[in-house]
């Protein structure tokens, strides 16, 4: 009976990511190595033991040295850089969402110049959101070989950066909308789809304008917004968060058109 429960709570924990999963089409700097997990899970696992090490040796230096000598900017950096960043985005939303928490929990701690324990307490909850993400994509790897995963689109169709940017306002507006019917898990399904298949693939031409309005709009998708949701605030709090984005979303595209303007004229 002991084994018969035992082989049920795994099969329901299975049922229950499998469920969560968002095998989505990608865009932005995802790449083909997302359909062949199994080939690549010794990469993703040294990419993990990575990025805790460089988060180790920046808290490290935080408590040496102070919050400057750590450079907390870096914290996306670390995580932007490795291919483990793409494997999870397209195979476990939620805790995708969670590493980027995790990320900002470290460095707004640092930032804030809180005691170094409390940065230690930050530093473990994305090191566990790390490595339960690991094993998230080795179930996604075991069920892509026996063909029970769709391949992932690692390319978008075509659409130019301003509409896409016009779309993804229109699905935060929806976001308030479920909100505000008492559906948080509705709206926050649209925020993680919204940033996976939308503005992750205006991202780079964005960059080229302002890397640090990109940075702060991460932010918001993976951080500020569904915080604001989960903490079952009043509307007009979530609504605020949504008019912040859609504010940066509109310099965001007038900086494209003007981008898009002078290539025409030197053409």
């Amino acid at each position: 009976m002991k084994v018969l429960l035992q082989s049920c709570h795994k099969a329901l924990f299975v049922c229950s990511l499998l469920l969560a999963a968002a095998q989505v089409s990608a865009n932005g700097d995802i790449g083909e190595h997302v359909n062949h997990l199994q080939d690549n899970l010794d990469k993703y696992t040294k990419e993990v033991n990575w990025i805790n090490e460089r988060i180790d040796a920046m808290v490290d230096t935080y408590e040496a040295k102070g919050a400057e000598a750590a450079e907390s900017d870096k914290v996306v950096d670390i995580w932007e850089s490795v291919l483990f960043h793409s494997a999870i985005e397209v195979n476990y939303v939620p805790i995708y969402a969670s590493i980027w928490q995790g990320l900002y929990g470290v460095k707004e701690a640092i930032d804030a110049e809180k005691p170094v324990n409390e940065v230690r307490a930050e530093q473990a909850a994305l090191e566990q959101s790390l490595w339960q993400a690991l094993g998230a994509v080795k179930l996604a790897a075991l069920y892509q070989q026996r063909g029970l995963l769709e391949q992932v689109k690692t390319t978008s169709g075509p659409t130019t950066p301003v509409a896409t940017l016009d779309e993804v306002k229109q699905r935060l507006d929806r976001v308030v909308a479920k909100y505000a019917e008492k559906l948080p898990d509705e709206a926050t399904g649209i925020v993680h789809d919204t940033y996976l298949n939308l503005f992750e693939g205006v991202e780079g031409a964005l960059i080229e304008q302002d890397a640090a309005l990109v940075e702060s709009l991460e932010k918001d998708f993976n951080v500020t917004l569904p915080k604001a949701i989960a903490g079952n605030g009043s509307v007009e709090e979530v609504r605020g968060v949504v008019s912040d984005m859609q504010t940066k979303l509109n310099s965001a595209q007038e900086l494209l058109e003007q981008a898009e303007s002078e290539r025409k004229d030197v053409f």
